[in-house]
């Protein structure tokens, strides 16, 4: 029987998109593909993610058939126990069989290979295992998002240099003549008109063949194909303007009398004003997309390993679970792991967002990228590579980054018809000045339908919504806050409920104890270390609250100690008996608690437990045991009340200490005593009131979280709720959920303000383009003015959505 192929999800980057019709283009080539059950296509992160059975080098022709270019990487490869010509030839053999790989080329003197092609490294390694060497990455020169926008802004900046160098001759000559009729008869009666319009002629040839020379070799066939996109629309305009403008230069005779004029200016303006535009969008983009990089730059690439008493220094790849890693005041910590030797402080607020050093002690766990402060540790790694926190994050932030929300489904509709139509509306605006315009009616005609032309660009309306998402999930990530799937951005901000766990999500998750009360007579100072002593026998939970406060203490020994479950427990100690438990224990051993009765109702009526102690029968303290309410809960609750939600408290505990707990924190509805069953049975009630999130930590908590509209998970949690929730809080805090609403909510309100600015705009300025205001005002918008406008709106929305990076951290 043939096993059935598996689907696997394919990130290939995309080059040479310009508008979200490239976007939608470059979409449907990929749907198109036999295998594919989805495609996304982020203009923003210039990207395209692909579900499917398809395999990797199809799905780049795909693109390249389409018009545009998957940009290969070079992985440079260390191999291992290649003797002579034919493992060489084995190696490269295996390496090019790898789906996605287009070179590979291996060298026995320096045992590497470099491999070329759009593939995971992972598999790389793999294939060469599997023919018998070992390999690993040796350096990976795998050019970065910024780093090809760099490039890109650097092409665009030499280009637009050249254009306005060209441009600005012709612009004066023409335009300068308008303005200023003094020039315009200077220029007449020196050089003339005739060699006036063969100078602006060869400038502006050179303007269109060289810098502007990428409008029309991509914006041509596009149009051929009957898929037009931005270039386009720039190589039509800008052509049209050109090639009539040359006509009346050369051969005057073929236009009809009084037509006769030159729009050099115009098709040289164009173009050099949208690649400014280009220039800046590029250098925002570059500016926007840089979260990621900061965060794969937190991990240092080299740790001091201690293996057999010696110490040297291995790239971080080569940790491996369980070694011994050295570090030293100052450095990053490589990889995730615990604390086997030494104390420090360690910072980490840039993978928690939490501002203030955390100490830290043998046994406490260091997360990897985070920095070390003046001590000295060892440090056991624990999660290595891909399993790091770090790693998960990148994942989960680019995940994020290159999803797309429920609202951009709406906009990839419009932008797939909006350049056609906007060809057809240029198209009706120069036949309807053709026919109807004033003398001379077709210079007029021509001006019109390319101002149309260039006034429309959708650059704006493709960039709205994903770069906003760009922008808001690196700002979480910098906070604390993790979008696990960019749907969870635009959900987060329509919540109205907020439910929450008790357990490790409002409170410590492990009791403490919270009061000791010893009857007249007794000292606390005499009676913790006997009762600890008693306690220490146990592993019950409020046994190690009570060991816990006695810690320094010195403990007396312990004899006959006897424990019953649920009940409580006694021993021996100093001759005395000691016996610690409830008051129905107490009840049985006929220990009158009577004294401590009022004070151990208003204990309970507080969410504490109480637990009485007697020694030879006599009641001698009355101790209580809590999970106390985390620091920052009351903050978290304040911050979330502020921005008008309804808060809910669902647990397992009993309804006396839940109640207690709710009322004390001013939350507004607590459903007590429920099973993880039972959580979802609540949830599904509390839908009923509005849409809800669910925040919580544990195994248990995992079906609600997957069950409410968001799911929240704190990071310090199971790694089984973190991967059922929508969004992470990575250090835990409670206040990071008022962030992480308040940043959603920022989100959707930049994206909307995008949207409005690029939709609005377009719907104002076609018309006034096309000339409606004529017949009143005698208004027309010149090309020039248009390429101008078109440019500021993209790089409008691009800087709006910038100022997401500063969103704040509540105080």
């Amino acid at each position: 029987m043939t096993a059935s192929r598996i689907e696997t999800t394919v990130a290939l980057p995309v080059t040479g998109m310009t508008c979200a019709s490239c976007a939608g283009r470059v979409e449907r080539a990929l749907k198109a593909v036999p295998g594919v059950t989805s495609a996304a296509v982020n203009l923003a992160t210039e990207t395209a993610e692909i579900t499917g059975l398809a395999p990797p080098e199809v799905l780049i022709g795909a693109v390249e058939k389409a018009g545009y270019h998957v940009p290969a990487r070079v992985e440079e490869l260390s191999i291992e126990g290649m003797t002579c010509a034919s493992c060489v030839a084995r190696v490269e053999r295996a390496l090019k069989a790898v789906p996605g790989v287009s070179t590979a080329s291996v060298n026995l003197a320096t045992e590497s290979a470099r491999v070329e092609g759009v593939v995971d490294p992972a598999a790389l390694i793999q294939a060469v295992s599997a023919v018998g060497y070992a390999a690993r990455i040796a350096s990976a020169s795998v050019e970065t998002v910024t780093e090809r926008r760099e490039r890109e802004a650097e092409g665009l900046s030499r280009d637009l240099i050249l254009a306005a160098v060209l441009t600005l001759p012709v612009f004066v000559l023409e335009m300068g003549g308008h303005m200023v009729p003094a020039f315009h008869h200077w220029v007449l009666m020196t050089i003339g008109q005739g060699t006036s319009w063969l100078i602006q002629f060869v400038l502006t040839t050179l303007v269109l063949a060289g810098p502007g020379r990428r409008f029309f070799v991509k914006g041509i066939p596009a149009l051929l194909k009957g898929a037009p996109d931005m270039s386009s629309l720039v190589a039509v305009g800008s052509g049209a303007a050109w090639i009539y403008s040359t006509l009346a230069t050369f051969v005057p005779e073929l236009l009809p009398p009084g037509s006769v004029a030159v729009y050099f200016e115009a098709a040289a303006m164009i173009v050099t004003l949208i690649l400014l535009g280009r220039l800046l969008e590029a250098r925002a983009k570059g500016r926007s997309s840089r979260a990621i990089e900061r965060l794969v730059g937190l991990q240092p690439s080299v740790a001091h390993l201690r293996r057999d008493g010696q110490v040297r220094d291995v790239p971080v790849a080569e940790v491996r679970r369980g070694d011994l890693l050295e570090l030293r005041p100052g450095e990053r910590v490589p990889v995730d792991g615990r604390v086997a030797e030494g104390a420090s402080w360690i910072d980490e607020s840039m993978v928690t967002g939490e501002p203030l050093p955390v100490e830290k002690h043998p046994g406490d766990r260091v997360i990897g990228g985070t920095v070390n402060q003046t001590g000295a540790l060892v440090m056991e790694a624990v999660a290595v590579g891909v399993d790091t926190m770090l790693a998960r994050i990148i994942r989960m932030v680019e995940a994020a980054q290159g999803g797309k929300l429920p609202i951009q489904a709406l906009v990839d509709k419009v932008t797939l018809w909006f350049v056609p139509a906007v060809m057809a509306v240029a198209a009706l605006t120069f036949l309807a000045w053709l026919v109807f315009g004033p003398a001379p009616s077709l210079p007029m005609a021509l001006v019109n339908g390319v101002a149309v032309l260039i006034i429309a660009c959708p650059c704006a309306m493709g960039l709205a919504t994903p770069v906003s998402i760009l922008v808001g999930t690196g700002r979480g990530a910098e906070l604390g806050v993790l979008f696990r799937k960019g749907e969870a951005l635009q959900a987060l901000q329509g919540v109205e409920v907020v439910a929450f766990d008790k357990t490790g999500t409002l409170t410590e998750g492990k009791p403490v104890l919270t009061s000791f009360q010893p009857a007249e007579g007794e000292t606390k100072e005499a009676l913790l270390p006997v009762l600890a002593a008693v306690e220490a026998q146990s592993e019950h939970p409020v046994a190690r609250a009570i060991v816990a406060a006695a810690d320094g203490l010195t403990l007396p020994a312990v004899e006959g100690f006897l424990a019953k479950p649920g009940h409580g427990v006694s021993a021996r100690v100093g001759g005395a008996e000691i016996a610690l438990g409830s008051a129905r224990e107490m009840g049985k051993r006929g220990v009158d608690i009577a004294g401590f009765a009022a004070e151990a109702e208003r204990l309970a009526d507080r969410g504490e437990s109480p637990i009485y102690a007697a020694r030879d029968g006599r009641a001698v303290a009355l101790l209580a045991v809590a999970d106390t309410v985390k620091p920052t809960t009351p903050q978290a609750i304040a911050a979330l009340k502020a921005l008008g939600l309804k808060l809910a408290m669902i647990s397992g505990d009993n309804a006396r200490t839940a109640r207690a707990i709710a009322r004390d924190l001013g939350i507004d509805e607590v459903v007590a005593e429920v099973t993880p069953e039972g959580k979802v049975e609540a949830l599904h009630k509390l839908k009923a009131e509005g849409a809800l999130a669910f925040a919580g930590d544990g195994i248990n908590d995992a079906p609600a979280l997957a069950e409410a509209d968001v799911g929240i998970a704190m990071g310090t949690g199971t790694d089984i709720a973190i991967e059922a929730a929508d969004v992470v809080l990575v250090s835990g805090r409670l206040p990071a959920l008022a962030d992480a609403i308040g940043l959603s909510r920022a989100t959707m309100r930049n994206i909307k303000q995008n949207l409005f600015w690029a939709f609005a705009y377009n719907a104002a300025l076609i018309p006034v383009a096309a000339g409606v205001l004529y017949p009143a005002f005698g208004v027309l918008l010149s090309p020039v003015l248009a390429a101008g406008a078109m440019a500021m709106s993209s790089v409008f929305v691009l800087t709006n959505a910038l100022r997401l990076k500063r969103y704040g951290v509540r105080a």
